[in-house]
């Protein structure tokens, strides 16, 4: 396979996982698959298929990071394939978490929809705006929530009834 392909191929793989939390995500094998990290899998294949043919100068931008060293990795085509598919998992992740997250907090999915392609497209982005949708949610989830105060015991005295001696 060329890079080229395999770089396509990245975002092929996490698609359906995206396309699931998006528009299906009342059904309950939704909810399975996005509590699995098996879907991601497929993506660091991908991902460590690229990395193997670049790796020495992977190694030297990560090791030793600097600008012109990531400049150099992203020149060759498997080192921004490599880039690429680590991207596409990293979002997925996040993804999968928001989908989570958004579920337990019952945030509608017509909110969600949105914010997962905003995420699929600019994670960074997608993810700010999650997280603070999530602090107001939050928020007004615990003012709502009722006071829990400590049961008030009582005793009661019972006169008239004299206990034998």
């Amino acid at each position: 396979m060329t890079n080229s392909t395999l770089f396509d191929l990245a975002f092929l793989l996490a698609a359906p996982f995206w396309a699931l939390m998006i528009l299906a995500p009342g059904w309950r094998f939704t909810d399975r698959i996005a509590a699995s990290p098996l879907p991601m899998v497929p993506v660091l294949a991908v991902y460590l298929v690229l990395a193997a043919g670049v790796f020495p100068q992977l190694w030297a931008a990560v090791s030793h990071p600097d600008l012109a060293g990531f400049q150099e990795l992203l020149r060759l085509g498997g080192g921004a394939g490599a880039i690429w598919a680590q991207v596409i998992a990293w979002d997925l992740f996040l993804g999968q978490w928001m989908y989570r997250e958004a579920r337990t907090l019952r945030i509608h999915p017509l909110v969600m929809g949105p914010l997962l392609v905003l995420t699929v497209l600019l994670s960074p982005f997608g993810v700010l705006l999650f997280l603070a949708l999530r602090a107001v949610v939050r928020r007004r989830t615990r003012r709502a929530a009722p006071r829990r105060t400590a049961p008030q015991i009582t005793f009661a005295c019972h006169r008239g009834a004299e206990s034998p001696g």
